[in-house]
């Protein structure tokens, strides 16, 4: 799955979900942001090699060792390695959050996701439009704006039955309070009512978030073990 030219030309025709790191009940919102503004490009980038093996490291080797891979360079998202599953692994940066995280500029955050080819074709357009938008020197609000003309104008598609990505790494940094989280499966659908799948609720091991402008809902199941096998624990979050 080839995604190079695609790649170059999004902007014009779709994150992270920062749904990611923003969603989790437990993930404070600070008044004031640490990051209040976007840092020097340099600081979001990666040695390609070291980001090929972190994307990868989002889900089980039987799974990424098989995916294509997309690394983040000066000129947006780019394939490093071409694959043959359907799945495409991918790091995604801090602009991929909702709106005023106060984490959204953050140069640390690491989201590694293995995405289905579902989600590769129907989620993975709204982070490479993100990109594209911050490379552009657009604003948040700006980019938020864009997105909101983009999907009243059909120029994202709609989200496939059966979207979904990995997110089981332990080298990931999805905020500086919570580092990697746990390891999880996410489902992406339209919006739609957390009661009816009965997420949020005690016991339940369903967490919802209603990610707005992206206009979806994103449901999180954590998992027990991490992609390479270890087991999760619970100290510490």
């Amino acid at each position: 799955m080839n995604r190079n030219g695609f790649v170059s030309t999004a902007f014009a025709t779709f994150v992270f979900i920062g749904a990611l790191a923003a969603a989790w009940p437990m993930q404070g919102q600070d008044a004031k942001s640490p990051y209040p503004n976007m840092a020097p490009f340099d600081q979001y980038l990666m040695e390609r090699n070291t980001e090929i093996a972190l994307a990868r490291s989002a889900a089980p080797e039987s799974i990424s060792r098989d995916a294509e891979v997309m690394v983040l360079g000066r000129k947006g998202y780019e394939t490093a390695v071409k694959g043959k599953n359907g799945f495409v692994c991918v790091v995604h940066r801090s602009w991929t959050s909702e709106a005023d995280d106060p984490e959204f500029w953050n140069p640390k955050r690491r989201g590694p996701m293995c995405l289905n080819a579902q989600a590769a074709r129907s989620y993975l357009p709204n982070t490479i439009m993100r990109t594209n938008l911050v490379l552009a020197g657009r604003s948040e609000g700006q980019m938020f704006d864009a997105l909101k003309a983009a999907f009243e104008k059909n120029e994202l598609p709609p989200l496939e039955s059966g979207a979904m990505c990995y997110m089981m790494s332990r080298q990931a940094h999805l905020s500086d309070r919570d580092g990697n989280w746990h390891p999880h499966l996410m489902f992406f659908l339209p919006s739609t009512e957390a009661a009816a799948w009965g997420a949020n609720l005690t016991g339940s091991p369903l967490i919802e978030d209603d990610d707005a402008p992206d206009r979806m809902t994103v449901f999180m199941v954590p998992v027990a073990t991490w992609s390479d096998g270890a087991s999760d624990s619970a100290d510490g979050h």
